[in-house]
């Protein structure tokens, strides 16, 4: 969802709209602008899955600082992990004073003070949790913020928010999103955790979590023919037999719950406006079904009706 986009507005009111529109999405904090007038340029976007908010931003310079005198104002307490994707960022907060280049992972926690800047142009794309979502202690989130690339789960969290920010339009509309907004934040706990190195929580997190891991894998992946059980444990750096006893474990056949998937994504897609111009084996295919015929069969199996009734029956855009 478009949250600012500065080329609809006249110079003079730029500034403080993206003061306002920053501010929105985050922390009583004083924000300035490097340009002004016209050369100020930004569009930021905001998606929410549950209680886990999506929160990205291009534009040219600005610096925010979040001092004491800001921390009396109220403020949710949360952390924000952020992406850079263009531009280096500067950032401080306590005793560190980081240089975020393109690529790299940033946490901030925002219930302490920091400053964030960029010059010229540049981007990011940040998830936003709730502390009480996060249910890490303070101390683990702040050794962890300084030591991320320590973590073996890095990669595969950069992946994950790029993956979730590319169809961000589809997964915040689908019925799974608030499932997959608590499978990030879990994935997002066992980084900090992991980049901490204290083992009493480093441990147990990685392992709570690895199932909501592998449901959120497997989600952003749904509709890629070639996602196997073998793929989803190679990419979790477990054996194919371990994947299913976990799965087992919590009353749940991986493969049945990649179809299911599959079918509620097509079924959504069948009666979009977009998806009403494509035919219903081409509907199949972007949802990883390469066979047409094994596609309606399973769609009527699950829904009582064909694909192609199933769109005759339900209403279109007009009504």
């Amino acid at each position: 969802m478009i949250l600012l986009d500065t080329a609809e507005l006249p110079g003079e009111e730029r500034v403080e709209a993206f003061r306002t529109a920053l501010l929105s999405s985050s922390v009583p904090s004083r924000v300035s602008m490097e340009e002004s007038g016209e050369r100020v340029f930004a569009r930021m976007e905001r998606w929410h899955f549950g209680e886990l908010m999506l929160f990205t931003s291009s534009s040219s310079g600005w610096a925010v600082t979040r001092s004491p005198r800001y921390l009396r104002l109220e403020g949710p307490p949360m952390v924000s992990l952020s992406l850079q994707v263009h531009g280096t960022g500067r950032f401080g907060q306590s005793d560190r004073q980081d240089l975020v280049e393109p690529g790299e992972l940033m946490l901030n926690d925002l219930t302490i003070p920091y400053e964030f800047a960029w010059s010229g142009i540049g981007g990011a794309r940040a998830l936003q949790v709730p502390y009480d979502l996060l249910a890490v202690p303070p101390h683990i989130v702040r050794r962890g913020a300084g030591r991320l690339r320590a973590s073996p789960l890095y990669d595969m969290v950069r992946a994950h928010i790029t993956r979730l920010h590319t169809d961000a339009d589809t997964l915040a509309g689908d019925p799974g999103a608030a499932a997959l907004g608590t499978a990030t934040v879990e994935l997002v706990r066992a980084l900090l955790t992991s980049a901490s190195g204290v083992d009493a929580h480093a441990r147990p997190a990685l392992a709570e979590s690895l199932l909501q891991r592998v449901l959120a894998y497997a989600r952003t992946h749904l509709t890629e023919p070639d996602l196997t059980a073998a793929r989803v444990a190679h990419a979790h750096n477990i054996s194919v037999r371990a994947l299913y006893r976990l799965c087992a474990q919590a009353g749940l056949s991986l493969e049945q719950w990649i179809i299911e998937q599959r079918l509620e994504g097509a079924r959504a897609t069948l009666v979009s406006p977009v998806g009403r111009t494509r035919t219903i084996a081409s509907v199949a295919r972007a949802w990883g079904f390469t066979d047409p015929s094994h596609f309606t069969r399973r769609f009527k199996a699950s829904y009582g009706v064909t694909p192609r009734r199933w769109r005759a029956s339900a209403p279109g855009p007009e009504a």
